[in-house]
């Protein structure tokens, strides 16, 4: 199946430098975040791909660069066969581009504009690609689109502060549907919901899927939310991949001993017995990170290699997989 989104070698460096006086005074030289470093993947049009890791792993700056809120320092996004890159001197190719792709952001409190009504917000995207040529027409969308999402239709009167949190998510979903987008991006939409509204706004996530075809980029790293709506799993860590395989595979028989260690984390509702690792140390300060693998220090199965040289992805069995002791196959 051909994907709709292709990120070939994808980076992003962020100069974090104390100001000129300040270096200069200290003698200090200048500091960089390797925020992400080399990511590759792709989506199949109507797919779900789950990206998930400790925070400060750099999935959220994925998701900025995906959308053109960043751009990369390296690499390249294809959308549909076309480098997203070589549309920014376009401005009416990037409008089209934009239409066609929309995210959903963590915080439903602040992704709303507390001052403006639903009407408004979900509206805004309708007037700024001329999807919606009066006001009738502008308010009969907006009603449709909330009913869509689970909400009434009087709603579009309302104010953010009049919802609760899963609602204004539901409207944030509503607000990225206006422009009937094929990709979106969807940074930890639930995890600042309860659990049981969390399960809701998965299950509309899930039947808008159906219903209209489109393919997720699903960022959490919450691992039973994501069994629940991935088709694929990559595992970042400090701004790398280090697994990509499909969900039942990855849950079946992770390879990577982050992956396993991630795993080992979720409760054991099933009491099976099964020897699991706590998790161990700390993700490293990103600004000074580890030679080689960057997981070493926290790994039972680091030797010499492992803190000497970066392990490259390698593909097993259709798992893509960059740990030295998968390759030698110590583990």
């Amino acid at each position: 199946m051909k994907p709709l989104i292709q990120v070939d070698d994808l980076a992003k460096t962020f100069d974090v430098s104390p100001p000129w006086l300040n270096r200069v005074l200290e003698r200090k030289s200048r500091q960089y975040v390797h925020a992400v470093d080399g990511v590759s993947f792709s989506i199949p049009k109507g797919k779900t791909l789950a990206l998930v890791g400790e925070s400060g792993c750099g999935k959220s700056t994925v998701a900025r660069l995906l959308v053109g809120l960043y751009e990369p320092t390296r690499g390249a996004v294809v959308f549909d066969g076309r480098n997203t890159g070589a549309l920014q001197s376009s401005a009416a190719e990037l409008r089209t581009l934009r239409r066609r792709m929309q995210m959903i952001f963590q915080d439903p409190y602040a992704s709303l504009n507390p001052r403006w009504k639903v009407l408004d917000i979900v509206g805004e995207p309708l007037r700024e690609h001329g999807l919606a040529t009066d006001a009738d027409a502008l308010r009969a969308k907006v009603v449709e689109l909330l009913q869509s999402v689970g909400l009434a239709g009087a709603d579009v009167e309302k104010f953010p502060h009049q919802f609760s949190g899963g609602q204004r998510q539901r409207i944030s979903i509503a607000r990225a549907l206006a422009t009937q987008p094929e990709f979106l991006v969807c940074d930890e939409p639930t995890s600042a919901l309860d659990v049981s509204v969390q399960a809701q706004v998965l299950n509309i996530m899930k039947d808008l899927q159906r219903r209209q075809g489109l393919t997720y980029l699903f960022i959490s790293h919450n691992l039973a939310v994501v069994r629940h709506v991935s088709d694929q799993v990559g595992v970042m860590y400090l701004g790398r991949l280090v697994e990509l395989a499909d969900k039942a595979e990855l849950f079946a028989r992770p390879r990577h001993p982050y992956t396993r260690m991630l795993l080992d984390a979720i409760p054991d509702i099933h009491m099976t017995g099964r020897a699991r690792t706590p998790v161990q140390g700390e993700v490293p300060n990103p600004l000074n990170p580890p030679t080689g693998c960057a997981f070493h220090p926290r790994c039972s199965h680091a030797n010499a290699r492992c803190s000497a040289e970066r392990p490259v992805m390698i593909e097993r069995q259709g798992v893509r997989v960059a740990c030295h002791a998968v390759q030698e196959g110590r583990i």
